[in-house]
């Protein structure tokens, strides 16, 4: 086989190849868009939003007090937050001068992986700040995105908390 035919092949192997890939890729794509606006083919969460369950574990956890950060009952909204995949938004529940609750507001949800991802982070984050008492808690190896959000979420609406004393 001369060495010019040996190239040509060479090379068409590799651009078919390539092709492949790329086909695949955006075939994956379209399919992750598509279940993931529908819910179709969606694996059942191992928790949901509001429960104790989960698999995914914080980094550390660690109960962080802080004394004298007390906060003006009431309800604060946090500012919205980019996390890359979707917003962020957190509104803290403020009684007796403590965090008693945080809900979410918003967080990515659009998409399959992101609605498993946060079912199962979301709880841990909650849970870490009544304990820490602040935006201060680790963060969720795994769900780095919403955690690094939700930080920047609640500090803002602990912010308001305190300026409102």
């Amino acid at each position: 086989m001369p060495a010019r035919t040996f190239n040509l092949v060479r090379t068409l192997k590799k651009l078919l190849l390539s092709a492949l890939v790329v086909f695949s890729f955006i075939a994956y794509t379209i399919r992750e868009r598509s279940v993931g606006l529908t819910g179709t083919n969606d694996p059942a969460p191992t928790a949901v939003y509001g429960t104790k369950q989960a698999s995914l574990s914080p980094q550390s956890m660690s109960t962080v007090t802080v004394s004298g950060s007390m906060y003006k009952d009431g309800v604060y909204v946090g500012n919205v937050t980019d996390a890359f995949y979707g917003n962020v938004q957190v509104e803290a529940v403020i009684s007796g001068g403590s965090i008693t609750d945080v809900q979410f507001l918003d967080y990515p949800q659009d998409r399959r992986t992101s609605r498993f991802i946060n079912s199962q982070a979301v709880p841990y984050l909650v849970t870490e700040a009544i304990q820490a008492q602040s935006a201060r808690v680790d963060i969720i190896s795994g769900a780095t995105l919403t955690s690094e959000a939700f930080i920047q979420s609640l500090q803002s609406a602990l912010n308001k908390a305190k300026q409102a004393l």
